[in-house]
């Protein structure tokens, strides 16, 4: 199964995260298909940027996000796309 989650970069205590399309079968951090966007909580407040369209093609050939990036999909105000 394809999954829409997060893969840590960044050093100790100052982590950044980017949003990829992957297999649920690889690690957190290993390949992936495509890069989608990216997470920085480290900043006030927290950024979040993303390629919408990309994300809505990759739901509608199947990928299922995670639920820590549905929550980040609904802050940002596409809650269509996190259903």
């Amino acid at each position: 199964m394809v999954r829409i989650r997060l893969k840590r970069l960044g050093s100790k205590n100052s982590p950044f995260w980017r949003i990829v399309v992957t297999d649920s079968k690889m690690p957190r951090d290993g390949r992936f298909i495509e890069e989608v966007g990216y997470y920085d909580p480290k900043t006030n407040p927290a950024t979040v940027k993303f390629n919408a369209e990309r994300i809505q093609y990759w739901i509608n050939v199947g990928a299922q996000p995670t639920t820590v990036v549905k929550q980040l999909f609904k802050k940002q105000g596409i809650a269509e796309v996190a259903k």
